[in-house]
């Protein structure tokens, strides 16, 4: 794959702290580090998905001309496609990894969502 940021698709993440969202989305989610100018943002990837995570002190998180101040949360998230949904929520459960509801079942398939440290949402998805 290139290194070309156009090459990727982008989502942000307004976290607490840059170092400890690195820490989760690479030790339990299998993302790489691209760039990490911490406190203030870094960039992971996991295949054609390049996560951006901004602190308190990066650009992204500046006040709004209105005085409202981005930060984490919310129902956006990002999905993630695993293979075995069952083996991935017993091993990120062992990790202490926070979930916001039971595996529910859907026309679909069965999906799960959980929480990074900042409480953004995440969703793991298995199709039929």
């Amino acid at each position: 794959m290139s290194d070309n940021a156009s090459d990727f698709v982008s989502v942000r993440y307004m976290v607490d702290d840059v170092d400890e969202a690195i820490d989760f989305y690479t030790g339990h989610l299998g993302f790489t580090v691209r760039n990490d100018f911490a406190p203030a943002f870094a960039d992971v990837t996991r295949g054609n998905l390049r996560l951006l995570l901004s602190g308190p002190a990066s650009s992204a998180g500046r006040p709004m001309p209105d005085g409202a101040v981005p930060g984490p949360g919310g129902w956006n998230r990002i999905h993630l496609i695993v293979d075995d949904l069952a083996a991935e929520v017993d091993r990120l459960r062992a990790e202490g990894v926070d979930f916001r509801n039971d595996v529910v079942r859907g026309p679909g398939g069965r999906q799960v969502l959980l929480r990074d440290p900042s409480g953004n949402v995440l969703e793991l998805f298995q199709a039929r």
